[in-house]
C-alpha cells in the first residue's frame, strides 16, 4: 500500500480527535515544560548581556576621605593618572557627591537626614581598561594618604551570577521533569490509539500494509502534539520578552536596557524551543509505537 498525505492526515486528526483529553494534557504539559526551557536560557542570555555591559563600564571607586587635604587629593589625582590600567577618571568633590547619595539614598529620608556635603567623601570614579583588573588596581590605592577605600563592583556581578545560576538550574530541573512528564502523556496518548484502533490494524496487516503505512499515523500524531505544545511555549516565551521590554522602558529602568534580547538571540531561542518539542513529541511516538504496536 502506498502512503498519500491525505490518509495520513486524516488518520491522524481521527486520532487525536478520538483521545482529545489525553492528547490536550500532553500538549499543555509540553508547552509549560517548554515554556520554563525558553524562560531559562532567555533568563542566563540576559544576565551575561547585563554582566557584559557592567564588565565594559565596571568603575573603580576611589573614595577620599571626607578631611583630605588638597595636597593629598592632588596626590591621588596623579596616582590614577599615572596607572595605566585606567582609561580616564572623573572627580565628584564634596557637593558632586552629596548630590549623588541623594539619589541613590532616595527610598531612605533617615540615610539623607544624616548626610552633609561637608561629610560625604569626594571620590574619583576610574573607567578600567580591563575589568579584571579591577581588584588588583583598587589594592594599589590601599593605605594611600587621603584615601578612605577603593573599591569595584566584581562582587556583585559574582553575586548576580551565582543568583541566577541557581534559578536557571532550578528552572531546568522544572522542566526536565515535565518533559519527562509530557513525554509520558505522549506515549500513553499514542498506546491509547494504538488500542482504539488495534482491529483495523490487524485488517490492514491482512490486506498487506506495511509497517510504516501502519506507523506513520501514529507517529505523525506525537509530532503533531509536540509542535503544538512549542507553538504555545513560543508566545509565551515572546509575550514575556516582550512583557520584560514594556516594563523597562515604561519605568524607565536605564540599568537594565541592555538586558532585553535583540531579535536575533529571541529567534535563536525560540527554533530552539520549537526543536526540543518536536523531539519529544517524535521520542514519545517512537517508543509508544515500539513497544504497543505489534506489526
Amino acid at each position: 500500500m502506498a502512503l498519500s498525505i491525505e490518509y495520513v492526515a486524516k488518520e491522524t486528526a481521527t486520532n487525536l480527535w478520538r483521545n482529545r483529553l489525553m492528547a490536550l494534557a500532553a500538549v499543555l504539559t509540553v508547552a509549560v515544560s517548554l515554556s520554563l526551557v525558553g524562560t531559562a536560557l532567555l533568563l542566563r542570555q540576559a544576565v551575561n548581556r547585563q554582566i557584559g555591559e557592567l564588565g565594559r563600564n565596571v568603575n573603580l571607586q576611589v573614595f577620599v576621605q571626607a578631611n583630605a587635604t588638597t595636597a593629598q587629593i592632588a596626590t591621588i589625582r596623579s596616582q590614577i593618572q599615572q596607572t595605566p590600567q585606567i582609561t580616564h577618571f572623573t572627580y565628584l568633590d564634596h557637593e558632586q557627591s552629596y548630590q549623588q547619595a541623594i539619589k541613590l539614598l532616595s527610598g531612605s529620608p533617615s540615610a539623607v537626614a544624616a548626610l552633609t556635603p561637608a561629610t560625604t567623601p569626594p571620590v574619583f570614579r576610574c573607567q578600567l581598561a580591563n575589568p579584571n583588573d579591577g581588584p588588583a588596581v583598587a589594592a594599589q590605592f590601599s593605605g594611600v594618604p587621603g584615601v578612605y577605600r577603593a573599591e569595584v563592583p566584581s562582587q556583585s556581578i559574582h553575586v548576580l551570577q551565582q543568583v541566577t545560576n541557581v534559578l536557571q538550574v532550578i528552572l531546568l530541573v522544572i522542566a526536565v521533569v515535565l518533559l519527562v512528564s509530557s513525554l509520558v502523556l505522549i506515549l500513553n496518548a499514542i498506546r491509547m490509539a494504538i488500542f482504539a484502533r488495534r482491529r483495523e490494524v490487524g485488517v490492514m496487516k491482512l490486506v498487506g500494509a506495511t509497517n510504516w503505512f501502519i506507523r506513520i499515523p501514529f507517529m505523525l500524531e506525537g509530532l503533531v502534539q509536540g509542535m503544538l505544545g512549542a507553538i504555545v511555549a513560543v508566545v509565551i516565551v515572546l509575550l514575556s520578552n516582550m512583557g520584560v521590554s514594556y516594563l523597562i522602558r515604561h519605568y524607565h529602568v536605564n540599568v537594565l536596557a541592555s538586558s532585553v534580547l535583540p531579535a536575533h538571540d529571541l529567534l535563536m531561542t525560540e527554533l530552539l524551543v520549537v526543536a526540543v518539542g518536536l523531539v519529544v513529541g517524535v521520542a514519545g511516538s517512537s517508543v509508544a509505537v515500539r513497544r504497543f504496536l505489534d506489526v
